[in-house]
């Protein structure tokens, strides 16, 4: 393993994903925030000490919560593919600078991602962060299916 972390590709992007990782735990935190700054809950356990009817205003959806919550959906369904397929990108030895291009490419999508989806930024401005961090991600899988397809 140490002689793999020599490998400026995939510290590169070990950098990278943790980055992204990181973003995406840092959502479920940020739930939370919404949840206790909107008064919005979703289990009866969470508002267990209030009274019957501080249940009824509390036990609802928020939309800012939401959103928040699609956000993260959203991160769930890229960064871990991005992960999963940017790990065997850099194990076929790609240049470090066209690497380096795609985990920052996709990096600086899903941060863009996150603010346009919790600052609400008018369309097509996360949609395009999407379709970018996705071409990344197909990018990086064709490079391993045309160096290492095996049938």
């Amino acid at each position: 393993m140490a002689e793999l972390m020599e490998n400026e590709v995939v510290r590169a992007f070990s950098t990278y994903a943790v980055i992204v990782v990181v973003k995406m735990l840092l959502m479920g935190p940020m739930t939370g925030y919404y949840r206790f700054t909107r008064g919005s809950f979703s289990n009866e356990e969470d508002v267990a000490r209030k009274s019957a009817e501080e249940k009824k205003k509390l036990l609802k959806t928020h939309p800012d919560v939401e959103r928040v919550r699609r956000c993260h959906q959203n991160d769930l369904e890229n960064i871990i593919p991005f992960v999963i397929v940017g790990l065997l990108y850099a194990l076929t030895g790609p240049e470090l600078s066209v690497a380096l291009l795609h985990f920052r490419i996709f990096t600086g999508a899903r941060i863009f991602h996150t603010i346009a989806y919790i600052g609400a930024l008018p369309q097509p401005s996360r949609a395009l962060s999407w379709v970018v961090g996705m071409l990344v991600t197909f990018s990086m899988a064709y490079r391993v299916l045309n160096t290492v397809l095996f049938l």
